[in-house]
């Protein structure tokens, strides 16, 4: 057995289950779940219908590079969106389907590190909070993992301060997640321009986790990208760059399992080899239904527009009562606690039946710190008048500690 499964830790949804286990909710409330992030807003009908239509291509085997469609419609989404018209992007060499991105973000460390050198262990980097599939990959992949606080007084961005020049040295990949899971932060193209210099000097991997990219609430500025600023500083060959998107948050299309990886040609190039054996090819009816869900914006347009109305709304309620503030992007909300997280989310549980993921479980100490200690996430999920009912509950709890 992989002896590495050991150092695995528990999910944060099994630690939730077991500060739960002896907690009985006020049952004259109705449950509301803010503790996960999957969408529950309505699949494009017109995605389903594709979906339908395209059932009898299941008798085909599919290619793990997918079809030339599919890696068409993603190619030109890229373009349109991150400006990547004068790069020569192609559909061929720069992008790859995937299952969702966490099925290949995890499967990228595993393709990518080397692990052979033993006396010089091979390093990830990762935020801190995280979503913990980082983590996974680079245990499992024998790697060493470094943690970077993202804490309000460095505006939430992974701290490269704090890396010494030995650890960047070491450092073979660092995961990024912008829009961030689960501050809502936006790495400004200033900062991605320096982690691009930091990898050309180092000549480490930049695995840019983008999912969240598509929820953001000014229409004329959504969230940049690695491969755009990549592209704005002379990088058109996305040299050391990797994103990764999906449908399940931009076009509310978890169960599809449908996302891309993109960029350096010779990246995609070796993970397209590792997934061949890796048996990871994307049903043909999904392709189809993920081309038409990528050439359509109108439904990802409306889908923005419903969230902005949640956090208008649950907002002006919490606000006067914790310290909490609008995203830059995403659906979560990262407000602080006025008591311990995880007694926060144990008494609103029990009290209000409403589940929020304590921001503890989300994070690892790094130097002496735990950046999710005394917040929690909020998932703004639930439909609008469900996340107005949550909210007046979270206000009601809090005026009564």
């Amino acid at each position: 057995m992989n002896p590495n499964i050991a150092r695995l830790h528990p999910y944060p949804f099994e630690k939730l289950g077991k500060l739960f286990a002896d907690v009985k909710p006020d049952s004259s409330k109705t449950h509301i779940a803010l503790s996960i992030g999957e969408p529950k807003h309505a699949a494009p009908q017109f995605v389903l219908d594709e979906l339908i239509n395209r059932l009898p291509s299941i008798s085909r085997y599919p290619l793990t590079k997918g079809t030339d469609g599919l890696r068409e419609s993603i190619t030109q989404w890229l373009i349109k969106r991150f400006k990547l018209e004068n790069t020569g992007i192609n559909a061929n060499e720069h992008v790859l389907p995937v299952n969702g991105t966490r099925e290949a973000l995890f499967a990228f460390a595993q393709a990518m590190l080397d692990t052979s050198n033993t006396s010089n262990k091979a390093l990830v980097l990762s935020p801190n909070p995280f979503y913990q599939i980082y983590e996974g990959a680079a245990i499992l992949a024998g790697a060493d993992i470094q943690f970077l606080n993202t804490v309000a007084s460095s505006d939430f961005e992974p701290d490269l301060n704090e890396v010494d020049e030995q650890t960047w040295k070491r450092c073979q990949l660092i995961y990024l997640c912008s829009p961030g899971n689960p501050t809502g932060k936006v790495l400004s193209k200033e900062y991605l321009s320096r982690l691009l210099d930091l990898a050309d000097k180092y000549d480490f991997i930049i695995a840019s986790d983008e999912c969240y990219s598509e929820i953001y609430s000014d229409e004329a500025n959504p969230p940049p990208g690695l491969l755009e600023v990549a592209a704005e500083t002379g990088r058109d060959d996305f040299r050391r760059c990797i994103v990764f998107h999906s449908l399940s948050k931009r076009s509310n299309l978890p169960g599809l399992r449908s996302g891309f990886v993109a960029g350096d040609k010779s990246i995609i190039e070796t993970f397209l080899k590792y997934r061949t054996y890796h048996g990871c090819a994307m049903p043909m009816y999904t392709q189809y239904a993920s081309i038409a869900a990528w050439n359509d914006e109108l439904h990802v347009i409306n889908n923005r527009a419903m969230y902005r109305t949640k956090f208008e709304n649950v907002l002006k309620i919490l606000k006067p009562v914790i310290t909490v503030n609008a995203p830059d992007a995403s659906f979560y909300l990262w407000p602080e606690t006025p008591i311990d997280d995880q007694d926060f989310a144990k008494g609103l549980f029990e009290k209000e039946n409403v589940t929020v993921l304590p921001g503890s479980f989300l994070s690892r100490t790094s130097n002496n710190t735990n950046p999710g200690q005394n917040r929690i996430r909020m998932a703004l999920v639930a439909d609008l008048d469900e996340c107005i009912e949550a909210a007046n509950r979270i206000k009601n709890f809090i005026n009564n500690l």
